[in-house]
């Protein structure tokens, strides 16, 4: 059962009393962790107490540290340790380490209560947790075909977005997800403070841009065999094995070329150009193979019912998610599309554009000079291309007249409607379709984050439930960092202040 949970203030109250103690016997080190101080000083945990009270039970020994835990996990993931047993004894060595968690140095949470800690939130049973881990998997032995650079796996089933696409605009969604909890505490602790802080602009005018990573599992592609095939003297058999990863794929890394042995990440990401911070609003663990273009119709299904409040204007992404049923999607949610073509898309179109339009969907003049644009019509859904000699892009025009006598120029109306991928409401290569598509990259730094600056890949975990809750941990830190940046508020001020006061 839930016991004692230590509110914020009680915290802070603490800590400062605390550290104020070891200021006075040695600023140095307090000056050291000041910033891991100030992230936890200011991290409210009260807010998360009412989402994770119902998985506990109302019987048994009562949980007194679970806010403890907690800070454990994300002053682990800010000092950059891999290991739980390494962290474990390095807190139990440092007074500071435990003061900032809020702990005595004589009752640090154990190994053990750590890992129960990242069980209780996940939602799967132990039952069918460990049913999960033991169940067998055939060998699959790495693909010896490689793809091009930049080329993604294909979808396994033809026509999945589709099927999915229309659900999504029945509102159905998947709500049997077991990081649902991962992603609710995420939204509480992070974005929501950070959109109060200004961290994600304008919330009701969100441009967000989804982007898949890849994961290397620690656990061994090859599993351990349960059969007795090598006692026949039958060494390549097809019996299934276990693995200590049973979660993990097999799946290509487009960037790298070559394939991985994991699971893929999802982010849906933000970028705010006045504080020019990436930060990302949601998170999905899913298999190495899965398609991005798949992944993403869950992704902008459950992130518009975890925030309600939030108006999400744009959606920016790369050529995977290239396809009719998202652009349809999107369209019926009134959100902009702004995605890459797809090469392998070409010529595909819905309905083929005429002669006198560009690939991009851009009408094409007398001249042979694609029409410059000049604004979206959203009562009647058509987008205003003018004549480029009007517009100053061109200099002479031998079929001025013939075109338009008049001085405003040759006007042309495009409905997106008629194909909704060629004629996108932000016009394809316009300048302002080129300075939205750089936010793109925003999805690109957080997955660098997660993975370099946080190095998520060094602690060889094995399991989704691990990496689902590493990425949880270092997303908060992520968010944590941002608002550490604009902060006012200085713990070692706030210190010197109350020290000044005592005397």
């Amino acid at each position: 059962m839930l016991g004692y949970w230590r509110s914020h203030f009680d915290y802070q109250n603490f800590l400062l009393s605390s550290i104020i103690k070891l200021y006075k016997a040695n600023p140095t080190i307090v000056e050291y962790y000041s910033s891991s101080i100030q992230k936890l000083y200011t991290l409210n945990l009260d807010d998360i107490k009412s989402l994770v009270s119902p998985m506990y039970s109302l019987t048994g020994k009562p949980s007194n540290q679970q806010p403890e835990l907690l800070r454990s996990f994300i002053l682990m993931s800010d000092l950059g340790f891999y290991s739980l047993p390494k962290w474990i004894k390095h807190l139990r060595a440092h007074d500071i380490l435990c003061t900032i968690i809020g702990v005595q140095k004589s009752n640090v949470p154990g190994l053990g209560t750590h890992y129960d800690f990242i069980s209780r939130f996940w939602g799967m049973s132990p039952e069918a947790e460990k049913s999960a881990k033991d169940s067998l998997h055939p060998f699959t032995s790495k693909p010896r075909k490689k793809l091009g650079k930049n080329e993604k796996l294909p979808p396994k089933h033809p026509g999945v977005i589709k099927n999915l696409v229309e659900q999504a605009l029945t509102g159905r969604t998947i709500e049997t997800r077991h990081e649902k909890l991962f992603q609710q505490i995420f939204a509480k602790l992070a974005v929501e403070p950070s959109a109060k802080l200004g961290l994600l602009g304008n919330t009701q005018k969100l441009d967000i841009s989804g982007d898949g990573t890849c994961l290397e599992t620690g656990g061994s592609s090859l599993g351990i065999k349960t059969c007795d095939c090598v006692k026949k003297g039958v060494f390549n058999c097809k019996c299934n094995r276990r693995f200590s990863d049973p979660d993990a794929r097999r799946g290509w890394d487009s960037y790298h070329e070559k394939w991985y042995y994991g699971h893929c990440l999802y982010f849906l990401s933000v970028y705010n150009p006045n504080v020019k911070k990436d930060l990302p609003i949601y998170f999905r663990m899913v298999q190495a193979q899965r398609y991005d273009g798949v992944t993403a119709i869950f992704a902008l299904s459950e992130v518009r019912k975890m925030y309600p409040l939030f108006n999400f204007d744009k959606f920016i992404a790369d050529a995977a998610h290239d396809n009719y049923p998202t652009y349809k999607l999107l369209n019926e949610w009134n959100i902009k599309a702004v995605i890459s073509l797809n090469p392998k898309g070409k010529g595909k179109n819905k309905y083929e554009p005429p002669i006198g339009y560009t690939k991009d969907g851009i009408p094409i003049c007398k001249c042979n000079q694609p029409m410059v644009y000049d604004w979206y019509d959203k009562g009647r859904s058509r987008i205003k291309y003018r004549c480029p000699l009007v517009k100053g892009k061109i200099k002479e025009c031998p079929h001025k007249e013939e075109c338009s006598p008049s001085a405003y120029g040759r006007v042309i109306y495009v409905k997106p409607s008629d194909d909704l991928r060629l004629f996108t409401a932000i016009p394809r290569n316009s300048d302002l379709w080129k300075q939205i598509m750089k936010k793109r990259t925003s999805s690109e730094r957080v997955n660098k984050r997660i993975l370099e600056d946080y190095n998520m890949e060094e602690s060889h975990c094995r399991g989704k439930k691990r990496w689902c809750w590493w990425t949880l941990i270092h997303s908060i830190n992520i968010h944590l960092d941002a608002q550490l940046s604009i902060s006012k508020i200085n713990i070692l001020d706030i210190l010197e202040l109350a020290i000044n006061k005592a005397c």
